[in-house]
């Protein structure tokens, strides 16, 4: 089930970039496919980190007019990159994760215009333009999302719900101090 969640996430971090390209070009300098990457990385799921790098990597680039197999490198070295550091230094609350994808575009940016530099590809935005669009974009638009997620979506937030009802539920019943109220409808010692 988990898997079908991320697969549906993928097509949609593919397919809105594209959709967006068209109302506004800044827009689609949103990484949604690297904010996905980074989020399975921090995560510690390596495999499937590098497997979802890969793969939104190389549909991105089918989508796109640049070069083929360019983003699939850049997402996999970003993953490879984010994981190193996540599996020796704890990354879980949302002030740590925004450097972390402030450095996975960063990283993605610099590895994706150096492989196109190397092999003499055109690109169709100078390097501090792409840079700056892409560091800002997905920096605001990641740590929306994860902040989002890890708070409202995900199976923590769930549970930390039912706590909450639960020790409400525990404190209405006996008082502050563990005593029963006055008032209450339980006989009174």
């Amino acid at each position: 089930m988990r898997q079908l969640k991320i697969l549906a996430v993928l097509i949609v971090a593919i397919a809105l970039p594209s959709a967006l390209r068209a109302v506004w070009q800044p827009l689609a300098s949103v990484d949604l496919v690297l904010i996905l990457v980074v989020y399975l990385a921090l995560q510690r799921e390596p495999l499937q980190a590098l497997l979802i790098a890969a793969v939104g990597g190389l549909a991105t680039d089918a989508l796109s007019r640049g070069l083929l197999g360019g983003f699939g490198f850049s997402h996999v070295v970003t993953a490879y990159a984010v994981y190193f550091v996540a599996s020796r230094v704890m990354l879980d609350t949302t002030i740590l994760r925004i450097p972390v994808l402030a450095a996975a575009a960063l990283i993605d940016n610099l590895v994706y215009f150096g492989m196109n530099h190397i092999l003499g590809q055109s690109l169709s935005m100078p390097f501090a333009q792409a840079l700056s669009y892409k560091l800002i974009a997905t920096t605001v638009v990641g740590t929306i999302a994860l902040y989002v997620h890890d708070n409202y979506l995900s199976d923590k937030a769930r549970q930390r719900r039912q706590f909450t009802v639960r020790r409400r539920v525990a404190r209405g019943k006996l008082g502050i101090f563990g005593r029963k109220r006055r008032g209450s409808t339980s006989r009174q010692w």
